[in-house]
């Protein structure tokens, strides 16, 4: 594992909204993220309830703004999430400086993940597969409970692996 870099580590603590990601972009707090999933997760365990004792029209309501919002952090791009506001304006000025900035290009692409995710769902669900819409809240859930308690992101991992593999590129604007 390489050694971080001093310069970039004093200037990600003087002035962490200046600071770059690997793209050169400014980089994101990556606790933003994380909080976002917490919503997230709490959201789509409530929509997996819902579903599981029967209310499914509520169930598919709910996973429909979810997937909404998901759609929302892809094509916005995470800075500009609604979750990611509500971070920068109440919880940021609250907390130390992180460490290291991110770059906002894999959490992006983990928004799209989630949209794919939740629309196959809600749209099997549509054409008739009752099932479809718990599996689908389920697999969201679980990537969003690996994020928000572990830090762990399945969609930012897919990211960086599709970029590895030369399949993607790393995007130019997040």
């Amino acid at each position: 594992m390489s050694q971080p870099d001093p310069a970039a580590s004093a200037a990600t603590a003087a002035s962490p909204s200046t600071a770059s990601g690997a793209s050169g972009r400014p980089g994101i707090d990556p606790r933003s993220p994380r909080f976002g999933a917490g919503i997230t997760a709490v959201l789509l365990l409530v929509d997996l309830f819902l579903s599981l004792i029967g209310a499914t029209t509520a169930a598919a309501v709910l996973l429909l703004v979810i997937a909404l919002l998901f759609a929302w952090g892809a094509v916005a791009g995470i800075r500009r999430h609604p979750y990611g506001l509500l971070f920068r304006a109440v919880i940021r000025p609250r907390l130390a400086p992180p460490a290291e900035l991110e770059d906002p290009a894999p959490p992006t692409f983990a928004q799209a993940i989630g949209l794919l995710v939740t629309g196959v769902g809600l749209v099997l669900f549509v054409a008739g597969v009752p099932l479809a819409l718990p599996i689908a809240a389920a697999l969201a859930f679980a990537a969003a409970f690996l994020n928000s308690v572990f830090g762990y992101c399945l969609g930012c991992q897919l990211y960086l692996l599709l970029v590895r593999a030369r399949l993607i590129r790393r995007s130019a604007g997040a």
